[in-house]
């Protein structure tokens, strides 16, 4: 739905597991005392209401890290019970936290049926919530009026999206204005309801005469100049208008508009754009980068020793790479292969089990230590030093050599719209036994649903295979 109507309705789930996660944690409370156990169970006030504060807290949190305010609207029911119970079982893990912390000692039943207690009353709340708002929006606010110009499809699929929208958001649609002045024009469109059709020359008298809030101009992108008018008076009239833009061949673009000066500029943007969520990500690659340089240091020391006694050549591999946009930077990796590995790869590439990004099992350019940093990604350690430098992420796309990016398909060079990483969707779905498309389409659906909390979460994938050397070769 609009941004607008969006913001209100996550400020409403929010404030509801507010009262919630609050209500579920006094019938836990009071349950739990009125159950006779071994044990008596108490909580001082001041440590009972810092736990509620801390269970309130990381209940909102873990939602709001996972976006689940965001989907609610279109999910399942059993998908929101699911995604219930998940926030539930996270939450209950936090309140354990903060028993080890603060040194408690609380009742497992209590954390139990704190659990529980919650995951009903969100549930409930969530399965229900388009009805109950609906009830509250009938009883304490007007309908949002809305009237759409234009009678094709694109006008009638938006005609349908706000018949939807009806129960949850109070927007109530009007009617349609044909967009030109065809005397064969409908009388009236049929979807769930009949909606009558106006001519557009009869807008002026509409503001007039009935509650108009918005009009929506979903119409041929070529009519747009003959609506110039009819914009005007919109615009004079102070009536909030928009523009479908789907007639626009940008299939996977996000769009939003920005201002250069005066001039107003409609973007389309097929990467992540948020420059916010974009900056945490980059002063997140610092901290961790620096940290985790300074943790592995003396062990990295310890590879450079043994790569230096154990075979001829530098410790170091180095090799140009594409970065963001396809810039070109020095891609630092430890050697891992035999000195004259690359003058050797023209007679192996036949047996590459890719057609690019070139993987041979098996390689025997591989040094028997370099077979070892192969397996559990060691060799990829010293390409902290490019994430640190900007060159890299922790999590992107992997960087491509040019010569393989000069080969891609148009389709699989957006992947370089997004700063390039040490791991990404692929790592944690078989590494080196991905096949080469499927790597691509997992590059695209990973800029596609790009989050910070994506990120995480294969930051934490990523994790068991490196350690066990689970699908490398």
């Amino acid at each position: 739905m609009f941004p607008g109507h969006h913001r209100r309705v996550r400020i409403l789930y929010g404030a509801s597991d507010l009262v919630l996660i609050a209500l579920g944690f006094q019938l836990a409370y009071w349950a739990r005392t009125h159950i006779q156990l071994e044990n008596n169970f108490f909580m001082p006030g001041r440590v009972r209401g810092a736990l509620l504060v801390w269970s309130v807290f990381s209940w909102l949190a873990i939602a709001s890290w996972w976006e689940v305010y965001d989907r609610i609207d279109g999910m399942h029911p059993r998908v929101i019970l699911r995604e219930a119970l998940r926030q539930c079982l996270f939450g209950a893990v936090a309140v354990v936290l903060f028993e080890y912390f603060w040194r408690l000692n609380l009742s497992r039943p209590f954390v139990g049926l704190f659990l529980l207690f919650t995951w009903v009353l969100l549930s409930l709340f969530r399965l229900n919530a388009a009805r109950i708002m609906g009830m509250a929006r009938r009883e304490f606010a007007a309908p949002h009026y809305v009237m759409v110009v234009g009678l094709g499809s694109s006008a009638q699929r938006l005609g349908r999206q706000f018949e939807e929208a009806a129960e949850l958001h109070g927007v109530k649609l009007r009617g349609f204005f044909a967009d030109d002045r065809l005397a064969d024009a409908p009388a009236s469109i049929q979807l769930e309801s009949a909606y009558p059709v106006h001519p557009i020359a009869s807008l002026p008298e509409m503001l007039r005469q009935h509650v108009i809030d918005e009009i929506v101009f979903a119409t041929d992108s070529r009519k747009l100049a003959e609506l110039e008018e009819v914009l005007l008076i919109c615009d004079e009239e102070g009536v909030r208008t928009r523009i479908a833009i789907d007639f626009f061949p940008h299939v996977n673009s996000r769009v939003h508009l920005e201002r250069l000066g005066n001039s107003p500029l409609i973007t389309f943007s097929a990467t992540p754009h948020d420059e916010l969520r974009l900056l945490v990500k980059r002063i997140t690659d610092i901290l961790a980068a620096s940290a985790a340089l300074v943790l592995v240091f003396p062990v990295m020391a310890l590879i450079a020793l043994l790569i230096r006694v154990t075979s001829p050549g530098p410790v170091i591999f180095k090799q140009e790479r594409c970065g963001l946009n396809g810039r070109r930077f020095v891609f630092y990796k430890f050697r891992s292969m035999c000195d004259n590995a690359e003058a050797m790869r023209a007679s192996l590439e036949h047996l590459s089990q890719r057609e690019l990004a070139i993987k041979i099992p098996n390689d025997p350019r591989l040094t028997p230590v370099g077979r070892w940093l192969r397996k559990f990604s060691i060799d990829e350690w010293p390409q902290l030093w490019n994430v640190l430098r900007g060159d890299m992420s922790l999590v992107g796309p992997r960087p491509a050599v040019p010569e393989e990016v000069s080969q891609y398909k148009r389709w699989q060079r957006r992947r370089l719209r997004m700063r390039p990483g040490l791991t990404c969707l692929w790592a944690v779905n078989g590494r080196d036994d991905v096949d080469f498309e499927t790597w691509m389409k997992m590059d695209m659906e990973y800029i596609d649903n790009w989050s910070l909390a994506l990120d995480w979460k294969i930051i934490f994938l990523t994790i068991p295979p490196m350690l066990s050397g689970r699908g490398a070769n």
